[in-house]
């Protein structure tokens, strides 16, 4: 059981809150998209307007990427963001961030630095040994309570994700709320259930299908995008050197257990029946039967979108992740659209995060029954496993 924000006295309560703001970065240092920023307004103004003093923690990029770089930028967003006043530290732990959250006054919002500033935030711990690292036994002493708002964090276990409840009451905010009601119990939405795998990111994608077709959370997986014409390669069908260049680049060894799967389950993974292709600056459709084509595979065909849409119509539950083509080129951007606009149809919608939620973003697309915030932990809950940082509330 995971206690939220509705168990917690927060007046004057000294709070850590962990979001998940890690955001585009334009060139000149400064926010390239505040969405991720937006999504936790509700959390932080809430603690705030019920006098709690706010301590945010937080991450941005990865150690030697160009986005990696400090939180001010996030701090004058959060600023503009909330109704209560938004400083900034460049301290994450010890004295100086300890003494800033004692002077911090009720209704006050603090962030502190980059928590990826201490390589201790980059490896994986247990929850008590995470409690013994400097972050959290340097800034812990200083905080009342903790709560975590960081649902596209919660399949990591990092120090400030699974380290604090260990030695503090821990929380759930509101996005990590939503995200559990939609995705915890995924077994328990409509059937029959149908997974729509899409994207580039293969292997994460097998060993979705494998878990959720092995469990019998999946009664059918429908494949697209580089997912797709990985299943179609591991069922023969000869794509081309371009296509398939880019499969055994993102695919490798998982081109093996594709294959298993498709032994396995047979009818229940659906391949593309056609597919889009580039040729002298128009889109082409090509059949599978008419396969390999010189030109890479940017999207599936009108076929494969009829296809699926009528099995998508008869769908008790629809689970979206990953776009079916470039998405980002609008005269690929087809078989994205049509196909998530067939999901609606279903009685119970889901999408997972990253460039999923990305894609419907752009393409204008809404009234679906629940987006995640959170790409790998929304996979990790639709596939009916647990998350490290909810364990840590528990």
């Amino acid at each position: 059981m995971v206690r939220t924000l509705d168990d917690f006295d927060a007046a004057n309560a000294a709070v850590g809150v962990r979001v998940d703001i890690n955001s585009p970065i334009a060139a000149d240092g400064s926010l390239a998209d505040d969405t991720r920023l937006r999504a936790h307004v509700d959390t932080l103004g809430e603690l705030a307007a019920r006098d709690a003093r706010v301590v945010v923690l937080a991450h941005q990029g990865r150690p030697g990427g160009d986005d990696f770089t400090t939180l001010a930028a996030h701090a004058a967003r959060l600023d503009d963001l909330l109704d209560a006043p938004v400083d900034y530290l460049d301290a994450t732990f010890g004295s100086t961030a300890r003494d800033a959250v004692d002077a911090l006054e009720p209704g006050r919002v603090l962030v502190l630095e980059n928590t990826r500033f201490y390589s201790e935030e980059v490896m994986s711990f247990p929850p008590e040994v995470a409690a013994e690292t400097h972050l959290v036994a340097g800034l812990s002493p200083a905080l009342d309570a903790y709560v975590n708002d960081a649902f596209a964090a919660a399949h990591r276990s990092q120090p400030s994700l699974v380290g604090f409840p260990a030695v503090v009451p821990g929380y759930a905010g509101r996005v990590m709320e939503r995200e559990l009601d939609a995705l915890g119990d995924i077994g328990s939405t409509p059937t029959p259930r149908v997974y729509v795998l899409g994207g580039a990111k293969v292997d994460d994608s097998i060993d979705v299908a494998s878990s959720v077709l092995d469990s019998g959370l999946a009664d059918t997986v429908l494949t697209c995008g580089v997912v797709g014409n990985t299943f179609l390669h591991a069922s023969g069908v000869e794509l081309g050197a371009e296509s398939t260049n880019v499969v055994k680049d993102r695919a490798g060894e998982a081109l093996t257990r594709a294959e298993r799967l498709l032994e396995e389950y047979g009818d229940r993974i659906r391949v593309p029946v056609d597919v889009a292709v580039e040729r002298d600056g128009e889109r082409v459709e090509i059949p599978v039967e008419d396969l390999p084509t010189t030109e890479p595979a940017m999207d599936v065909g009108s076929e494969t979108v009829g296809v699926y849409g009528d099995l998508l119509a008869d769908t008790g539950t629809a689970i979206l992740n990953g776009p079916a083509g470039v998405f980002e080129m609008d005269v690929f951007a087809v078989g994205t659209r049509e196909l998530y606009r067939a999901a609606q149809a279903a009685e119970y919608t889901v999408v997972g995060g990253g460039d999923t939620a990305s894609a419907l973003r752009q393409l204008g697309l809404s009234g679906f029954d629940h987006v995640s915030t959170g790409g790998g932990a929304a996979l990790t809950l639709l596939t009916g496993e647990s998350l490290p940082a909810v364990e840590a509330l528990s």
